[in-house]
């Protein structure tokens, strides 16, 4: 047992604290590009690499009158509330964090994966913020892999 720890008290799940922090960077990403989308941010949008005005002017940008980054942090800003309250004891073994972290970092990464297509294939330009969720979405998805294992287990175990 190590110092500080208490006996019958587990430490958290590292994933989820990995799992907080992607979030926290994701979260970060599609605010600048929500402020951008919204009017907020003064000037023009921040790009070294790639063509993110392009990007961002398509019609692939807005889905009805909601800002793809909108959706970008919802979905990041809910993944981070989730796997922090994951990361407290009483939500620690429960089957609803792994079951909404693992299922919502699959549906984030299926929904990168079709933005990505889109400035590949059909946009034929490249954000760098846009590739940079993407890197995370996917980073997220692999540190909320082993929440599986307590999908798995039988509950209360």
């Amino acid at each position: 047992m190590g110092r500080g720890s208490e006996p019958g008290v587990q430490p958290p799940p590292r994933n989820r604290m990995v799992v907080s922090i992607l979030a926290l960077l994701g979260l970060l990403v599609s605010l600048y590009m929500l402020a951008h989308a919204l009017g907020l941010a003064a000037g023009t949008l921040m790009c070294g690499l790639g063509d993110c005005e392009k990007v961002q002017d398509s019609p692939y940008a807005w889905i009805g009158p909601a800002p793809v980054s909108g959706l970008g942090v919802v979905g990041y800003l809910a993944l981070l509330l989730v796997a922090l309250l994951g990361l407290h004891p009483p939500f620690q073994q429960s089957r609803a964090v792994p079951l909404i972290l693992l299922g919502g970092s699959v549906v984030g990464v299926g929904f990168s994966a079709y933005l990505t297509y889109l400035e590949a294939f059909v946009i034929q330009a490249w954000c760098q913020w846009c590739v940079a969720s993407a890197v995370i979405m996917v980073l997220l998805f692999l540190a909320c892999l082993p929440e599986g294992r307590a999908l798995r287990s039988p509950a209360g175990s």
